[in-house]
């Protein structure tokens, strides 16, 4: 018995012969025949060939315009497609491929999202082209506002207001005959300045995008030869293809089209197979495209040509915690440097309600995992004690500022240095209201005091320990009940035999000292309003308070050999005070070496070094977690 003959695919396609093919596949269980001609752009040509394989095809896939259009192959309008498929009519179904693209670009878009949740939010993001990329788009556009076309009439979002208003579309149909009636040596050169500007201003936007949209000939004509670090969503890309934009840095390719075959296909020719398969009909219904997508596997593809990488954006806000800072930032270094003190005060003043701008750009950190991360410092002017000096609104007012310039740049989630993130709520109203996810670090920040602590007292070996670990000494919180101070009060009632709560706040102290004495029945809890009656017992002090450089506590009344750590941002512990003790060990605790060669602008700490709420704030962006984590005085300790 003779076998049955191959179902009959061909992709007549407007770009040049160089991939033309002619193969044999199994899909859905049929054995086809898929060709593919390339006819370099000429459109008489591809109508002639389409009409001349309809007799005695089964299905008909007609493509490239685009890609012929960008090569310079091809330079009238779209139409030419429409002329294309209905050449088919009345001999055999034919598709561009529009219907199955659009499922396949959002599905794998979706696809992504689900696997690595956030992954587009905020994401700078170029697409290269015109409208054939409504799927990818219309995802984008769910989770980011940072999208820019290269396209000018995109852009400026044209198409979609003509649409809603058919009384203007018809007026712009009407105004657009003139210039279709011109030859198109005469229309390219009309639109060849706003081209070449447009094209301009998307090579800028596209060096510094996280994600770009295009087809691989839209890449190459726009001369993007660095893609470093980017994320590109294409179709129907081959090894070679691959392997060239892995050459170029990308980092992960989201190819929508589905490779089920030894050849690369396209969407086109992909519903032209399924057409072909649906009986008698030659059109498709949902049903049957969410069958045969089914039935086949396809699976949309998501790749990386350098091995897994995955780069997250996060911003942190600092702010000046004295009158130094000025002196270490121009141009007001140079303004400052020889003006009396009431300037440098008016200054200060004036400083607490410029807007937030960029301090400094993050770049360089990996961790072990190979997870990136990039981010911004963005800086609020108020020094502590302007900050104090304005109702808490104020700030949050300067917050929200800062997390809209930190979703424009890209950021999944934002960090609240210093003394911003124990203003008033401590974060709860800016993490409501904020565009993004926001953390104040106070979980990284409590445990980095405590870590500090329990090295110091190690190194120095002056205490001694149960089998437990239990410190046999004197521990005291200064500040106990704040959001660091009273995590710090908990994990200290775990690890030593008594501790000292001290804060002006009575009501909660006493609170505090009730669920601590709950829920570890062990420790031994005192408390007090203020530390200095007490401080020659401690063998280990943790400072906590949001005194804005306040003295909190006398360092000469300590006892020799006690350990002190210093969480409080400004310091509790001036370096003077600190020099007149050389027999008490103080640590700045609540200081992270981020890992990778990191570089960024100086912030006082020695390079690659950052404060523990920065580095809660990057380690949510390596772990791909962009939630508020940390925010409110009430610290789920169990974070910590």
């Amino acid at each position: 018995m003779a076998r049955p003959k191959p179902t009959l695919v061909v992709n007549v396609a407007l770009t040049t012969p160089d991939l033309d093919f002619d193969e044999k596949v199994r899909f859905l269980d049929r054995t086809f025949r898929i060709i593919r001609i390339g006819t370099d752009g000429n459109v008489r040509k591809a109508e002639r060939l389409v009409r001349e394989w309809a007799a005695e095809a089964d299905a008909i896939a007609v493509s490239g315009i685009r890609d012929a259009r960008i090569r310079g192959l091809y330079d009238g309008d779209n139409a030419a497609v429409e002329r294309m498929v209905r050449a088919a009519d009345g001999l055999a179904p034919s598709t561009d491929g529009h219907r199955l693209r659009d499922v396949l670009q959002e599905w794998a878009m979706r696809h992504v999202q689900a696997e690595m949740p956030g992954y587009f939010a905020n994401a700078r993001s170029v697409v290269l082209g015109d409208a054939n990329h409504d799927g990818v788009v219309r995802i984008l556009r769910e989770n980011t506002d940072n999208v820019t076309f290269a396209d000018p009439l995109l852009r400026m979002d044209i198409p979609a207001r003509l649409n809603e208003n058919p009384i203007l579309n018809a007026a712009a149909d009407a105004a657009m005959v003139p210039l279709k009636l011109l030859p198109g040596i005469v229309k390219s050169r009309i639109n060849l300045p706003g081209l070449r500007l447009g094209e301009a201003m998307t090579r800028k936007a596209a060096r510094d995008s996280d994600v770009v949209v295009a087809t691989y000939h839209g890449l190459l004509k726009f001369g993007l030869e660095d893609l470093a670090g980017k994320t590109v969503i294409s179709s129907a890309i081959s090894e070679e293809r691959l392997a060239e934009l892995g050459d170029r840095g990308v980092d992960m390719v989201l190819d929508t089209t589905p490779q089920p075959f030894g050849v690369t296909v396209i969407d086109a020719v992909l519903e032209a197979m399924m057409l072909a398969l649906v009986d008698g009909s030659g059109k498709l219904t949902n049903d049957d495209l969410l069958d045969m997508i089914g039935s086949a596997g396809l699976e949309p593809r998501v790749l990386y040509p350098n091995g897994f990488r995955r780069k997250s954006r996060f911003a942190f806000v600092i702010h000046p915690l004295s009158q130094e800072f000025f002196r270490k930032v121009e141009p007001l270094a140079t303004i400052l440097e020889h003006s009396p003190g009431v300037v440098v005060d008016a200054t200060e003043k004036a400083l607490a309600y410029a807007p937030p701008f960029t301090y400094s750009h993050v770049t360089g950190i990996t961790s072990p995992t190979g997870a990136e991360a990039e981010g911004w410092l963005i800086t609020v002017g108020g020094t502590p004690k302007e900050l104090m000096a304005h109702s808490p609104e104020f700030t949050y007012a300067k917050l929200l500022d800062a997390a809209e310039m930190a979703k424009k740049l890209g950021a999944q989630v934002m960090g609240l240095g210093a003394f911003t993130k124990v203003v008033g709520d401590a974060g709860v109203t800016v993490a409501k209201k904020a565009v993004l996810p926001v953390t104040t670090g106070n979980s990284y920040s409590a445990s980095g005091a405590l870590w500090a602590a329990h090295e110091a007292v190690s190194q120095l070996g002056l205490l001694e320990a149960d089998e437990d670990g239990r410190i046999r000494g004197k521990t005291m919180v200064v500040g106990a009940t704040g959001a660091i101070g009273s995590v710090c009060a908990r994990l200290l009632a775990l690890a030593s035999d008594e501790v000292w709560l001290v804060s002006p706040e009575t009501a909660k102290l006493l609170a505090l000292k009730g669920e601590i004495e709950q829920q570890h029945p062990r420790a031994t809890v005192h408390v007090a309003a203020t530390p200095d009656e007490h401080l020659p017992d401690m063998d280990v002090i943790v400072t906590a308070t949001s005194g804005a450089g306040k003295r909190v506590l006398d360092i000469m009344a300590v006892k020799p050999g006690c350990v002190i750590t210093d969480v409080a941002r400004p310091l509790d512990l001036s370096k003077e005070d600190v020099a007149k003790r050389p027999d008490v060990l103080v640590v700045e605790s609540g200081e992270i070496e981020l890992p990778g060669e990191v570089r960024m602008r100086d912030i006082g700490l020695p390079k690659g070094v950052v404060y523990a709420c920065m580095a809660e704030t990057v380690v949510l962006a390596l772990e791909g977690r962009y939630e508020s984590f940390t925010v409110g005085r009430n610290i789920e300790w169990e974070k910590v």
